[in-house]
């Protein structure tokens, strides 16, 4: 997700630098497009504005550790990630004291819509933040909406994630069942092409399937269960738990203590993942 948003800015002009965090193979493609390597989280913080793309928010939490002594007054920070609000509430509320504007900017889309620059921005940011950043947005996005202040874009992000988990679950559901009785894939799937089951998760999931890949939906068990459990306790909070978020938020749970987290959410219908249905 990171290199398309970083290719995308560099497309439209701006000046990118990045720094490695596991994988070397987009950063190098990213500075043989023009970006600059920085070799420090200190580096990084001199940035006008700094884009994080991170798993959770306590990586978050611990990446701004880091740059916090560099930081300076008037710089925007950017979180892409899908993080918890209330800890977003809390950085944002930090960083305003030292005259530094925070921004949550989750995403939807995967990394196709990242390199094609038509990921959707689901914003949390002062209006006057929101005004600034829009122009950086629109480099990766085609669809963009500020939904309040701070942790506002987190807390739409997460109930968009809910919607998706909850699908997930379902098809995988559906067709182990399908699996146990019988009825063909391809058969089921084709004919649900016509109907109401019909979406983005379906087509993602059951498709590459068909020819024995389960990996056609990129996004990891362990980040489904981090995205779940980050909107158990949002929900908890409103009063809006249920039963039906306890078992979606089971399943991916469940996945991940069996040792299948790295995995993509499409392995859910892999008759041969173990201890996972």
């Amino acid at each position: 997700m990171g290199h398309g948003m970083a290719a995308n800015l560099l497309r439209h002009g701006h000046r990118v630098r990045v720094i490695a965090h596991r994988n070397r193979q987009p950063i190098e493609d990213l500075v043989a497009k023009g970006a600059s390597e920085a070799r420090s989280l200190s580096e990084i913080a001199q940035a006008e504005v700094i884009l994080l793309c991170l798993t959770t928010s306590k990586v978050v939490e611990e990446t701004l550790a880091q740059m916090k002594p560099a930081l300076r007054a008037g710089q925007i920070i950017l979180d892409s990630g899908t993080s918890a609000p209330a800890a977003t509430k809390r950085t944002a509320q930090e960083l305003a004291g030292r005259g530094i504007a925070y921004a949550d900017i989750p995403l939807t889309g995967g990394p196709e819509q990242a390199e094609a620059g038509t990921l959707g921005v689901l914003c949390g940011a002062a209006p006057e933040t929101f005004a600034r950043i829009e122009p950086l947005l629109s480099c990766f996005a085609t669809t963009i909406r500020h939904f309040g202040p701070p942790g506002s874009g987190h807390t739409a992000k997460l109930i968009s994630n809910y919607l998706v988990t909850g699908m997930v679950a379902l098809v995988a559901e559906a067709f182990g069942t399908a699996h146990r009785a019988q009825i063909d894939w391809k058969d089921l799937y084709e004919v649900m092409l016509n109907g109401s089951g019909n979406s983005g998760v379906l087509r993602k999931m059951v498709e590459p399937a068909l020819n024995g890949n389960f990996d056609g939906y990129r996004f990891a068990l362990a980040n489904a269960a981090k995205d779940i459990g980050y909107y158990a306790e949002l929900a908890e909070g409103l009063g809006c738990n249920s039963r039906l978020t306890e078992s979606v938020a089971e399943i991916f749970a469940r996945a991940v203590e069996t040792g299948h987290g790295g995995r993509n959410v499409s392995h859910l219908l892999d008759p041969a993942i173990d201890d996972v249905s």
